[in-house]
């Protein structure tokens, strides 16, 4: 079933650092922590977090056993429906613009009906291609007519705060080893420097900096995981033009040099982390 996915772990599992997408999560066992930036996001079973922009993230389940494992499940947000909903309802501004881009919540009875109705279909998969795209618009409306709501919406506003971030989001992900001058990135986003910088920080808790020095360094840990590069050169290729500022700041973020981090990744990658969806 095209964006949806589900997690199970059967115990507490080690920091993970991730690129979060645009995401309905939901917990229906156990606990997990979300760290973006200087903020913490604790979510159990029966809450729900929703990210409305591609969000560097430390993420790591906190409450799980083999015999209560953590269960979890997740839903990409599409702008393309969240947008033909909107058109159809005739009002899509009648909730304000949102600030931060994740947050979260209890999951209502209203939510819940569709979410489980969806999972039923994976019993069911003749029933999928009938079926799944209609439950997806029904949980998509409860969330745009729910407490986070304004953040859903703005996703599927071409013009909105959220969408304008998420264009210099998406140009800092695609060109990370590139210099940045934040005069640039507001223009891409289509608004003044001191707008952009104020809402970049407000939605992603970073500035555009701090955000390219993750999404970096992040790159940098995969390279030494898949390959046998040299430090300095991994640097380089990631943005850095010097090898011991590359090293300190891998360090602070990894906990480790990125050469002794590259080899215990290649000797066991199951001993720490991979880069992969938060649920």
């Amino acid at each position: 079933m095209p964006g949806l996915f589900l997690v199970r772990e059967p115990g507490p599992t080690l920091p993970c650092q991730v690129v979060v997408e645009p995401v309905f999560s939901l917990i229906v066992q156990g606990a997990k922590r979300v760290e973006i930036g200087k903020q913490a996001f604790s979510y159990r079973a029966g809450q729900c977090l929703v990210v409305s922009v591609d969000l560097p993230a430390n993420a790591y389940v906190v409450e799980a056993t083999p015999e209560q494992p953590y269960l979890g499940l997740g839903l990409m947000l599409r702008p393309e429906a969240i947008a033909g909903l909107l058109l159809e309802s005739g009002n899509p501004r009648t909730v304000g613009e949102g600030r931060s881009g994740i947050a979260i919540g209890e999951l209502s009875s209203d939510l819940a009906d569709p979410v489980v109705r969806l999972l039923r279909l994976l019993d069911r998969p003749s029933d999928v291609p009938i079926l799944a795209t209609s439950l997806e618009r029904e949980i998509l409306w409860r969330l745009i007519n729910g407490p986070q709501g304004a953040m859903v919406r703005q996703i599927g506003l071409a013009d909105s705060r959220m969408s304008q971030i998420g264009r210099a989001v998406r140009w800092l992900r695609g060109h990370f080893a590139e210099a940045v001058r934040i005069e640039d990135l507001a223009g891409i986003a289509g608004m003044s420097v001191t707008s952009f910088h104020r809402h970049f920080r407000n939605v992603t808790s970073m500035t555009p900096i701090q955000y390219q020095k993750q999404i970096r360094l992040q790159a940098a840990r995969t390279r030494l995981m898949t390959t046998c590069e040299d430090v300095s050169a991994v640097g380089f290729a990631v943005g850095y033009e010097s090898p011991s500022q590359f090293s300190r700041e891998y360090r602070r973020m990894f906990g480790k040099p990125p050469g002794q981090d590259g080899t215990d990744l290649r000797r066991d990658p199951s001993a720490t982390d991979v880069p992969v969806r938060v649920v």
